[in-house]
């Protein structure tokens, strides 16, 4: 056996290249940054999205769409076939939920929705912000109800006035 012949282990990665270690390794010296100047420097690095100076892409393409993220209704969701840990008759509210640890406590919502998958054994009252058509179904068969608790609505900041003589007065005239 020869040089020539030994084979290598296989291995996937190949050995990272050591840079700054003298001439003769190939990378020494300058370590690949060529000479001098703001990149062969400690601590250099480009802006993400710079392009010398040039209107940068992000900028030469116009403005799409818009996303009401902020006003996205976020529920607390919990499955039917989860409720059958309460008692019979139980009265099952975001709050109760919490109490039996059926939900994070960190990560809940304030919108509590009811999902039908699993089964329902046991008669429970449900106040809810919302509920699926197959959730509503299993627990009226169990012979439980639901009451949906009302949407919160919010009056409007400012309400224009009728500016005088216009609306109610000329109409009577």
């Amino acid at each position: 056996m020869n040089l020539s012949q030994v084979k290598g282990l296989g291995l996937k990665y190949s050995a990272r290249s050591r840079v700054g270690r003298g001439i003769g390794a190939g990378t020494g010296k300058t370590s690949g940054r060529g000479h001098k100047g703001a990149k062969a420097r400690s601590g250099w690095s480009i802006r993400l999205g710079w392009e010398g100076g040039q209107m940068p892409l992000f900028r030469r393409i116009p403005k799409r769409g818009f996303n009401n993220k902020n006003f996205k209704k976020v529920f607390t969701i919990i499955n039917v076939g989860e409720l059958n840990g309460f008692d019979d008759g139980a009265t099952v509210d975001l709050k109760a939920v919490l109490d039996h640890g059926l939900v994070s406590k960190e990560k809940h919502s304030d919108l509590f929705k009811v999902l039908g998958n699993g089964a329902l054994s046991k008669k429970l009252t449900l106040r809810v912000d919302a509920i699926s058509g197959s959730a509503r179904q299993k627990v009226e068969a169990a012979g439980g109800a639901i009451e949906l608790i009302p949407a919160r609505t919010y009056r409007p900041k400012f309400v224009k006035k009728a500016r005088p003589g216009t609306g109610a007065a000329k109409s009577e005239a």
